[in-house]
């Protein structure tokens, strides 16, 4: 949202809670191809709800991602979510640009609950129908920004774009799926310690919204129940054996973490209907490293009664097996989801 786009190479990297993930793409006649990428392990609370709070540690990852991966590019496109970040949709009466570009600011301060002197805003124009207009607000403190920039300025990279995770996920999944214009569709980012929902219909987000639950729970959930390391928790919640717990303990507690999970997403879905009236969600796709958790999918899909399927980012991207291993891409893909969305900004027309 915030930047121009740019025709030379930008990585997209994701600074999650639990990992910073890099994806570098390159544009071919036959479309995107996956040039590089990496995941590099953060230490708890590093990163928390988003804020990272250990910012040379972070630039460190940064610059091992870039290393290992022989990665040249220093122009990196990032992505925020979380409290900070605040999506809206509007409707206003029918105006020039010239006009909307004046009163976006006076607009903007009804409906942002932050001094609109400390956040970056941005809008786009969604519709135009009648003598009423839709327009798409963006606002993120400004200090959340620079939480980011400035460790990518200590990592040597230039930040060109920061976009927000709802809209990378969104990006993601245009280009890979090539969605029906009429159909309304559910995105979901479920990362370590924040999920993001964006409910999309023809290129057009109509709902966005951020919650603080994700994979962190599960873990808590089978240290404090079992009395486990975190270490072994984070095994045993990613479908690993663990001596001396029961498969019955463990589908235990991950089904009162997925229940509070999907409780989250079923009141952002009866929002979202109570306010868009007529609108019909048809289908879920799941992103994040959370969306592989044992049995999360199979209640997903039992509780909405809809399709829902892991959204694959490299779905039309090329990936040259001399070059990369597809095992392992496809091991680590609902991770590397927000950061293929960002590469693709590499892509957009200035």
């Amino acid at each position: 949202m915030f930047g121009s786009g740019k025709s030379k190479p930008v990585v997209g990297l994701d600074i999650g809670s639990s990992s910073i993930k890099a994806v570098e793409l390159r544009g071919t006649k036959q479309g995107y191809e996956l040039v590089s990428f990496g995941v590099e392990p953060l230490a708890q609370d590093t990163v928390v709800d988003g804020a990272i709070m250990d910012a040379p540690l972070v630039a460190a990852g940064i610059g091992s991602i870039f290393d290992q991966q022989k990665v040249k590019a220093k122009s990196v496109a990032t992505s925020v979510s979380g409290h900070s970040v605040i999506v809206k949709r509007v409707a206003l009466p029918l105006m020039t640009e010239e006009e909307l570009y004046d009163r976006i600011q006076t607009e903007a301060s009804q409906h942002i609950p932050f001094d609109i002197a400390d956040v970056n805003l941005d809008y786009q124009l969604l519709e135009s129908v009648d003598t009423q207009m839709d327009v798409l607000l963006v606002a993120v403190k400004k200090d959340k920004i620079l939480n980011h920039t400035n460790v990518l300025a200590q990592a040597g990279k230039t930040p060109t774009v920061v976009d927000i995770d709802a809209f990378a996920l969104q990006n993601c999944f245009e280009v890979n799926y090539d969605p029906d214009p009429g159909q309304t569709v559910a995105l979901l980012n479920i990362g370590a310690s924040v999920m993001n929902i964006n409910i999309v219909r023809g290129g057009v987000p109509l709902f966005t919204r951020d919650v603080s639950v994700g994979g962190n729970q599960y873990t808590d959930a089978l240290q404090k129940e079992l009395d486990l390391s975190f270490e072994d928790a984070e095994r045993l919640k990613k479908g690993e054996n663990i001596a001396g717990v029961a498969e019955e303990q463990r589908a235990t507690i991950l089904r009162s973490v997925s229940d509070i999970l999907i409780l989250e997403i079923q009141k952002t879905f009866d929002f979202f209907r109570a306010t868009a009236s007529g609108e019909n969600i048809q289908r879920i796709y799941v992103a994040g490293g959370t969306a592989r958790v044992p049995g999360l999918m199979e209640l997903l899909r039992e509780e909405f009664a809809m399709p829902v399927e892991e959204l694959y980012p490299f779905r039309k991207i090329v990936i040259n097996p001399g070059r990369h291993n597809e095992e392992q891409i496809r091991e680590l893909a609902p991770r590397l989801a927000i950061a293929v969305g960002l590469a693709l900004r590499s892509f957009d027309t200035p």
